[in-house]
């Protein structure tokens, strides 16, 4: 079958929102760029942030780095899907190009903590997935986040000291993965993705598709 004959015959989805959280230096951040390079079909979403600016950062594809006031406005006027103060700094998901992405069809990648996910949980279950990454050991976490080079020692050890609460929310998510090897977690994310993009209520043209069928017998 050619290729147009195939895009006729697709059947119509509904985006979904892939949420993955973990601990810092867990690896969710290593498995959303390998599942982003991977998938053409899937796309982060960029959040707003008061933190400052990293070296190697860009304004819109990492982050869209705003100051306080404006934060504090978008909150208050209803556009964010969630937002949480992380280590002083506050972080939010912009809501219209989420929910213009699902109605396209098109899935759209978190990478946000548990307090995100919770909010996101509240006003989008239906369209919501989450995954939850562990690490294999502490000592492996500690390593890793050391092996960053991004924060200092003192930031490493809060990092570390909050580890422990934010791994007591793993039953609040959808699913559980421990990253011993990132080759093998990412294969495992693949999977739950496909598995989620095949159920039977996010393919919004399965009713018409059928009936399609039917009317040919």
């Amino acid at each position: 079958m050619a290729r147009g004959e195939r895009n006729r015959h697709r059947i119509a989805r509904r985006g979904l929102m892939l949420v993955l959280s973990s601990p810092s230096g867990a690896g969710k951040t290593t498995l959303s760029r390998m599942l982003l390079k991977a998938d053409p079909n899937i796309e982060l979403s960029v959040s707003v942030t008061t933190r400052p600016q990293r070296r190697g950062e860009v304004d819109g594809r990492d982050y869209h780095f705003l100051g306080l006031a404006q934060f504090k406005a978008m909150v208050k006027s209803g556009k964010l899907l969630e937002w949480a103060e992380v280590f002083g700094h506050c972080y939010g998901t912009p809501r219209r190009p989420v929910e213009k992405a699902l109605r396209a069809g098109r899935d759209v990648l978190f990478d946000i903590d548990w307090q995100g996910t919770q909010q996101l949980r509240e006003k989008a279950r239906d369209d919501l997935v989450s995954v939850f990454i562990l690490p294999p050991s502490v000592s492996e976490l500690e390593r890793r986040l050391k092996r960053r080079a991004q924060d200092s020692h003192v930031i490493i050890g809060s990092r570390m000291a909050k580890a422990a609460g934010e791994m007591s929310h793993w039953p609040e998510y959808d699913y559980v993965i421990v990253n011993r090897d990132k080759h093998e977690a990412f294969t495992e994310v693949e999977a739950i993705l496909a598995a989620e993009r095949r159920k039977r209520e996010r393919q919004v043209g399965l009713s018409a598709f059928v009936r399609a069928l039917q009317a040919r017998l």
